[in-house]
């Protein structure tokens, strides 16, 4: 399931108003937009367009509550978890659904380390010597999977929590080796670094 198909079945039916935090280049925005969705998306470098607000979101205000806020890959860069959290839910209604797509670098052994150095292109032979102190190196400051787990979970109702494969897609840059991913992931011989995770504001 892609992150747009994840993000489509967990919405309320259209024309609910949308909040993306964290757009980047804005395609998850457009795609939601072309489904029917009244849709703001905000990064402090967000493409310009009607749909796009070049601001953070500490600094984002709205008179109107949302019906959703989706968060793809961008939560855990954001400081201070527990105020984000707490401006997310002050800007959704009553009922209102978070959805993430996210990942817990956190969750990276040597054994999922191995199946992903492998799996990178010969030219990177450097990265395939020492991708699991790479890895931890360029992700060890960022939020855990246990950390935004726990957050999400003290600020909404948890409906669905599940780890997907994140590695073939986002760091070996291969999609077509996801299913091989989730067969590793389902016979435990390397670990979910992917999660998805919608919850309801009470």
């Amino acid at each position: 399931m892609t992150v747009e198909e994840f993000v489509a079945a967990a919405l309320p039916p259209v024309p609910a108003r949308l909040l993306e935090v964290g757009c980047g280049a804005g395609d998850l925005a457009r795609s939601l937009a072309a489904r029917g969705y009244d849709v703001t998306a905000i990064d402090p470098h967000a493409p310009d367009g009607p749909l796009f607000q070049q601001v953070t979101l500490e600094a984002f205000e709205d008179a109107e509550p949302f019906d959703a806020v989706v968060a793809n890959t961008s939560l855990h860069h954001i400081h201070d978890l527990t105020a984000a959290l707490e401006k997310i839910r002050g800007l959704l209604r009553p009922g209102g659904v978070v959805i993430l797509n996210e990942f817990g670098w956190d969750r990276m052994d040597e054994r999922t380390a191995r199946w992903a150095a492998s799996r990178l292109p010969p030219d990177e032979a450097e990265a395939v010597k020492d991708f699991l102190n790479g890895w931890n190196a360029e992700h060890g400051e960022l939020h855990t999977s246990v950390a935004m787990s726990q957050a999400l979970d003290a600020a909404f109702i948890r409906r669905s929590f599940e780890w997907v494969p994140f590695l073939a897609a986002h760091e070996i840059e291969r999609p077509d080796l996801a299913a091989e991913e989730l067969a590793l992931i389902e016979s435990d011989e390397i670990n979910a670094v992917g999660f998805r995770y919608v919850g309801e504001r009470a």
